[in-house]
């Protein structure tokens, strides 16, 4: 049982593995033997790369703003260049709260590109590398509740993520049956960076309070509760899934 989660030697070419759910994914991924492709904005934060080092895999950073897709497509056709490509991970993103109608179209712009143009960027790379070798390979994109839920004052964001939603599935129907995996996962309310001022700032208490109790397990998650997650949907635990959406999120979208 303990192979079908192995992960020993397998490349994992990575966005937003420097923070939150997307460097507990890395991490994770590495846990189970993976070495680690990260693309990344901050060359000079190295927190996850020491901790991939510390495990006894390898770790290569390269630049890049996924807001920028000239960027996206450099630094992902160096990493595929660099060795054997097995799993793409897309978590990086950004989000910008903003009732809809005073929300500019420059803040659109740079959600939509940094969620979803970038990630179409990269997984249409990796497809045609894999297609190109007939390898397998294997995609997860990080999408969120508000694919499906929508939100509130933040329509830019749930629009990428419905989009990153749809797009997964799409890929999937085209590349599933020429052995590449597409799928995302969406989490609820995750502690994180992006949501900080939520859960600290004193205007925003009553609305933190709110979603705390609507959560069915009492809490928010963490970015470790992602770990195991990455894990199943990089490694043979899922070889018949492709083109899902799993739902991390304590239950909130059950009730």
């Amino acid at each position: 049982m303990a192979g079908l989660f192995d992960l020993t030697d397998k490349t994992v070419v990575a966005t937003g593995a420097t923070r939150g759910i997307g460097q507990s994914m890395t991490i994770g991924l590495a846990e189970l033997g993976a070495d680690v492709i990260s693309l990344q904005r901050d060359l000079s934060n190295t927190g996850t790369q020491n901790k991939v080092l510390a495990l006894g895999r390898k770790f290569t950073a390269i630049h890049c703003d996924v807001s920028n897709n000239t960027e996206v497509l450099q630094a992902m056709r160096e990493a595929l260049a660099l060795t054997r490509v097995d799993i793409l991970l897309n978590a990086a993103g950004l989000q910008r709260r903003s009732p809809a109608q005073d929300l500019s179209y420059e803040a659109y712009e740079e959600v939509m590109d940094a969620n979803l143009s970038a990630i179409f960027t990269t997984c249409q790379e990796a497809g045609r590398y894999w297609l190109e070798k007939g390898q397998q390979g294997v995609i997860i994109n990080v999408a969120s509740v508000v694919a499906v839920q929508g939100g509130v004052n933040m329509a830019a964001y749930a629009a990428s993520k419905g989009g990153v939603l749809q797009l997964t599935r799409a890929l999937s129907n085209e590349w599933a049956g020429r052995g590449i995996r597409v799928n995302c996962v969406s989490p609820g309310e995750i502690a994180t960076d992006i949501n900080k001022d939520v859960r600290t700032e004193p205007e925003y208490r009553e609305h933190y309070d709110f979603l705390t109790k609507r959560i069915p397990m009492g809490r928010w998650g963490v970015a470790d509760d992602f770990k195991g997650v990455a894990v199943f949907m990089a490694s043979k635990a899922s070889c018949y899934m492709s083109g899902e959406n799993l739902v991390i999120d304590g239950g909130w979208l059950a009730r």
